[in-house]
C-alpha cells in the first residue's frame, strides 16, 4: 500500500490516497470513464489484478491477467490525451502509458472503450496504435 504522501501514480499531482485509493482500495466506484481508465493504470503499477478484473466488462474480461507468470513492468507515466462522452453510457479515452520489461522501453497508446451499467463504469476493451 502506498503512503498518504505518495503522488498518485495516475498523473494527476495529487496524493494516492485523495485520488485512485478510494476506487482501487476503498471500494467506490469511478465517476467518470477517465476516473476508471486512470485508476487502472494505478492498479497496474500495483498489480491489483482483482481490481482490474472487477472493472473490465465480463463480456470481454479474461479470466486472469497472468501478472505472476510474466516479468514485472516497472510503469514511467501516463499522459491522458482525450476523454469523449458518447451519450450517459459510453466514452472512450485516449492515453499514453509508458513501462519498461527487463529494461526495455515501450509506450502503450490506446483509445479505450467503456459502458456504464448501473452507475458503474466498465472498461470494454480498446484499440491500440
Amino acid at each position: 500500500m502506498k503512503s498518504k504522501a505518495d503522488l498518485c501514480p495516475c498523473g494527476s499531482n495529487q496524493p494516492y490516497l485523495a485520488c485512485c485509493a478510494r476506487y482501487v482500495e476503498g471500494g467506490d466506484a469511478a465517476p467518470t470513464a477517465e476516473a476508471l481508465m486512470r485508476s487502472r493504470y494505478t492498479a497496474y503499477t500495483l498489480l491489483r489484478e482483482d481490481y482490474l478484473l472487477a472493472t473490465w466488462h465480463p463480456s470481454t474480461r479474461p479470466p486472469s491477467l497472468g501478472f505472476a507468470d510474466e516479468p514485472p513492468a516497472k510503469w514511467l507515466g501516463l499522459e491522458v490525451k482525450r476523454h469523449q462522452q458518447q451519450d450517459a453510457d459510453h466514452a472512450s479515452v485516449e492515453f499514453v502509458a509508458r513501462y519498461k520489461v527487463n529494461g526495455r522501453a515501450h509506450r502503450l497508446h490506446e483509445v479505450s472503450r467503456f459502458v456504464r451499467e448501473d452507475g458503474q463504469w466498465f472498461y470494454v476493451d480498446g484499440d491500440l496504435d
